[in-house]
């Protein structure tokens, strides 16, 4: 099945492993309250357990320098697309509260990005990540 949307995840290419995880979980966690379509249906399995649902479709993981990720960032705010971010400043805080505090502490030519989420038509997604390459 070929979507029309996209969900794609843009990930400074300097992070350790488990910041590239980390930052990952928390981009995506954004996308389905908000774009309540890219969320599918609840899972069961054959003794009927019930699993939570999870995105209608693949998201892609790619990876660019410090540039390439402020290029995107714009580039997604100027489109209006549903997008979330992760600041370096994040990995500093502990709770929702403090991020919160930590992004909204700078202006928006400033923030320090390490991780973008973004959702939208295929070709407007497309344009946003140009310049980056998929996550080996």
């Amino acid at each position: 099945m070929r979507f029309d949307t996209k969900i794609a995840v843009l990930l400074r290419e300097d992070l350790e492993t488990w910041q590239r995880l980390n930052v990952t979980a928390f981009l995506v966690s954004g996308l389905g309250p908000s774009v309540p379509e890219v969320v599918g249906e609840p899972y069961a399995d054959a003794d009927g357990v019930g699993y939570l649902p999870m995105f209608r479709q693949p998201v892609l993981v790619f990876e660019g320098t410090k540039e390439t990720l402020t290029a995107a960032h714009g580039k997604a705010v100027s489109r209006a697309l549903p997008r979330a971010l992760f600041t370096s400043d994040l990995f500093t805080t502990g709770n929702d509260r403090d991020n919160r505090a930590a992004v909204r502490a700078v202006p928006t030519a400033e923030l320090d990005l390490v991780g973008l989420a973004v959702y939208g038509p295929r070709n407007a997604v497309d344009k946003v990540v140009k310049g980056a390459r998929m996550h080996p």
